[in-house]
Order: C-alpha cells, then sequence, then structure tokens
C-alpha cells in the first residue's frame, strides 16, 4: 500500500506508511495523540540542531556557587573572590577553581553557560523552576506540589516521544527532593501519572541495591498477562510492596508499562550495577551520587531517554551531607563543606560519567546537564558562606550535539549580574528540547484546557556545534 500524507498545523507535510497508522492506533491507545506524536515525529526527523537520544539531567540541589566552581573571578576582591585560586583549564581562555582539577582537564568537552538568570530566591519556587523550565506563579518557599504547576521535564518527553518497548522513558532517583514540603516539579501533573517517572529511591551505593521484586508469580503466563483484568489484579497483589518502597510510582495507573517492567530483562539488567567492573564503579566513586551516575548511564544505555538524577535529599549547608545550600551557618562556614564533601564529589563523578559515554560512543547522543536552582551572592556573607543569588549563575551541558570547550555568556567583574547573553531556564528547556529533536513550541493542555509551549524560552542556537 502506497503512503499517504498528513498535514498537522504548520508542522511539515510527512509520509506515514499503513505500518505508521497501525503505531500511532497503538499509542493513541496508550495515550499520545495523533496530532502530537505527528508533530513529534516530524520536528524530530527535520531536526538541524542538537543530535540527542538522551539527557542526563543532575540535579545539584541547594544552589552550587558559581564563583567557587566554574565562573570564579580572581581580580575581584577578597570577600567576592574567596578562598580558591583561579587556574586554566584545557579549554584555552577558560578558568576553574584549584579545587576541581579533573573537570578543568575536561573543559574542552563542556559548553559552561555562566549567565542563567532568574528572580526566585526560595529553594521550592527555583527547583520547580529549575526542574521544569517553567516559572511558578510566585516566590514563595511555601509553593505546593499542584496540578497547576507544570510537568518535569522528563514526563514531556515521555508525553511527546514514542515509547520504546520494556523500557521507561523517564527514570529519576535515588532521592524525592524537598525543603519543608516537596518540591514541584518532579513528576507529570496535569499530563497523568503514567507519565511520572520509574521512580527508584533505594541507594544505588548500597550493596542491597536492586529493584522491587516485579517478576511474575509462579503459573502466570505472558499469555495470561494480555488479559487486562489478570494485569491489575497482578499490580494489587503487589500494591504492598510498591506503596511501601515507593520504588515504581505510576505502574498502577498504566498497566500497559507495568507489563512492559515486568518482563523486560533490559530493564532489570540496567538497574543490577555488580554487572559493572570493580574498577568503574570505584572511578565514578562510591558515594550516592557517584552510583547514581553510573546507574544513569547503564540506563542511557539501555534505551531511557530522559533521566534525573538528584545530588541530595535535602539542601544541606551544615556538614557533609545534603545539598549546596553552604550559607554557612550554625558553626558550619562554606569552605571546608566546599572543600572536604561537595567538590570532591563533584570532581570525581562527573568527569568521569563524561569520559565513560565518551568512550562507549555514546556522548555524542547523551546531553549532560549539571544544574542547581540557583547561584550564591558574589559576596561572603558574615557567617563565612554565601546566601541564594538567581540573579547570575552556571550551568554545564556537555554532549548531545552542543560545541565542545565552549563558555557562553559573560558574568560581570563580581559574577551578580550577566554583561552579555543571559540564560533564563525557560530557554535552557527550550535548548534541551531541540536537542532531543522536539519542538519547543509544541503545546499541552493545562488542566483548564489551555494549550501551553512546552518551553516559553527561546533555543540557544549558538551552543549547537
Amino acid at each position: 500500500m502506497p503512503p499517504r500524507s498528513f498535514a498537522c498545523g504548520d508542522f511539515q507535510r510527512s509520509q506515514y506508511t499503513r505500518r505508521d497508522l497501525l503505531r500511532i492506533g497503538t499509542l493513541s491507545a496508550l495515550g499520545l495523540s495523533l496530532s502530537n506524536w505527528l508533530r513529534a515525529e516530524s520536528f524530530r526527523k527535520d531536526r538541524k540542531r542538537g543530535r540527542a537520544e538522551a539527557v542526563i539531567f543532575l540535579h545539584q540541589w541547594g544552589g552550587p556557587s558559581h564563583l567557587d566552581t566554574v565562573d570564579p573571578k580572581p581580580s575581584a576582591p577578597a570577600e567576592v573572590r574567596g578562598e580558591f585560586r583561579a587556574v586554566p583549564t584545557s579549554a584555552p581562555g577558560v578558568f576553574f577553581t584549584d579545587q576541581i582539577p579533573r573537570l578543568g582537564r575536561i573543559a574542552d568537552r563542556l559548553c559552561v553557560i555562566r549567565t542563567m538568570t532568574h528572580t526566585m530566591k526560595n529553594h521550592n519556587s527555583a527547583g520547580y523552576y529549575s526542574l521544569t523550565g517553567h516559572a511558578p506563579p510566585t516566590d514563595d518557599q511555601r509553593l505546593r506540589d499542584s496540578l497547576d504547576l507544570f510537568p518535569a521535564y522528563g514526563s514531556v518527553v515521555d508525553y511527546f516521544l514514542r515509547p520504546r518497548p520494556g523500557i521507561p522513558t523517564f527514570v529519576a532517583f535515588p532521592h524525592v527532593i524537598a525543603d519543608g514540603s516537596v518540591t514541584p516539579g518532579q513528576h507529570a501533573s496535569f499530563l497523568g501519572r503514567k507519565h511520572d517517572p520509574f521512580f527508584v529511591g533505594q541507594d544505588p551505593n548500597s550493596p542491597n541495591f536492586r529493584l522491587p521484586e516485579l517478576t511474575l508469580p509462579a503459573g502466570l503466563t505472558l499469555e495470561r498477562l494480555e488479559n487486562r483484568r489478570q494485569v491489575l489484579q497482578l499490580i494489587d497483589r503487589q500494591r504492598q510492596l510498591l506503596d511501601y518502597s515507593a520504588m515504581a510510582r505510576g505502574l498502577d495507573e498504566y498497566y500497559q508499562r507495568a507489563v512492559a517492567l515486568l518482563t523486560s530483562p533490559k530493564v532489570r539488567e540496567a538497574f543490577d550495577l555488580s554487572k559493572e567492573p570493580t574498577a568503574v564503579r570505584d572511578r565514578y566513586g562510591r558515594t550516592t551520587y557517584g552510583q547514581s551516575c553510573l546507574l544513569a548511564r547503564r540506563l542511557v544505555e539501555a534505551g531511557v531517554r530522559f533521566v534525573n538524577v538528584y545530588f541530595a535529599a535535602s539542601i544541606g549547608g551544615q556538614g557533609n551531607t545534603g545539598g549546596w545550600d553552604t550559607h554557612g551557618f550554625n558553626g558550619n562556614p562554606m569552605y571546608p563543606i566546599l572543600k572536604n564533601y561537595l567538590l570532591p564529589i563533584t570532581d570525581q563523578t562527573l568527569p568521569t560519567l563524561i569520559e565513560d559515554l565518551e568512550s562507549r560512543g555514546l556522548l555524542d547522543t547523551t546531553l549532560v546537564v549539571w544544574a542547581g536552582e540557583f547561584g550564591r551572592t558574589p559576596r561572603i556573607n558574615n557567617n563565612a558562606g554565601r546566601d541564594h543569588w538567581p540573579q547570575c549563575y552556571s550551568v554545564i551541558l556537555a554532549g548531545g550535539g552542543v560545541k565542545r570547550g565552549l563558555v557562553y555568556g559573560i558574568s560581570d567583574r563580581y559574577g551578580a549580574w550577566p554583561s552579555a547573553n543571559p540564560v533564563k531556564p525557560d530557554d535552557l528547556a527550550a535548548t534541551m528540547f531541540a536537542a532531543l529533536g522536539l519542538n519547543p513550541h509544541a503545546e499541552v493542555l493545562d488542566p483548564l484546557n489551555r494549550p501551553l509551549p512546552i518551553a516559553a524560552g527561546r533555543v540557544l542556537e549558538e551552543i549547537f556545534a
């Protein structure tokens, strides 16, 4: 049968075979509309920007200091400059601080955006913005999760892109981040629970790390799984496990995916870190974050399209635990926490992930994003720390078709404000979606049935190779 043409809005007409139409029918049954599928496929086939097939989003909860990492100001006064020295990197003319030497040695493979900017000064509101690319209605630490707020990046990807058989599209681990209350932006919100991440709450660094038991009970064959009622009964019998562990949130709302995961050796294989050589695990670091990044690489290899790795569950800042909230309080000044905990882990794990992806031929098709919700104040405060500063901060990108050895944007002499090329989280969102081949202007419907673009910013065309 010859292929037929279909038009979809303003998108280029594309040719689809009878097999494509049957596939579309199947996807429609799973909740992906014909128009959305056509839009996603049309843009992906015509994309001229990135070539990413997956994104690993490394969220640095608490807000890292840009001045003490990848945007040092060696000519600034001591109260701005801080304790660390600025040293040259492998990228000509680019300086990082002396506490991240391994990251400096691979700077020629990185794209550093030094002019991220917004106005949200509270963790929950800024965290939501960083996880969705959509500004919250208010800058309020009491911002609560609700269906009025936008979905996570990975949920949008799951909504638009065709699922791969037996593989979850969006996986998140090993924490649910919160500051007082759970931070919005970690799940599918109004897109529906079927687009929630496959969430794993165990510590990948634990010797007992494994998926919860999702094997078939004795006597239940694959043929019997074709019956929806039996599938739901199976899930009901495992509900206690799922509710207790929260390891596979959303499966009971999406029984087709439950079947795929129950019967997929690729999923179980990807989560089996014991398959990795000891030397590889050691290179990533025997920490929760290190082993989480190794797991992220294995999931991308298996076909997962979007992975959220959360550095910590809490904002931290009071010792060698938690995240990057280094105000310097309760007798815990910023610099020992950075030198003894946060930066050593980062300098071991992030370069290892990028080098490992490159050695396996995966870096060109995997976009790695290292980002917090904001930066830290240029001036060190009276508690020997830095406070929240969303007005200017840095994000690191690698792979996925972005240029290597690039610094995008210039911050002012104190790292306080963008001097050239400011970038909002909206722009970073549009750029990530474009790298994946998604049209950032594609729309979803909110709870009031209003069409909303998946990203309101502009694509940073200048950073693509």
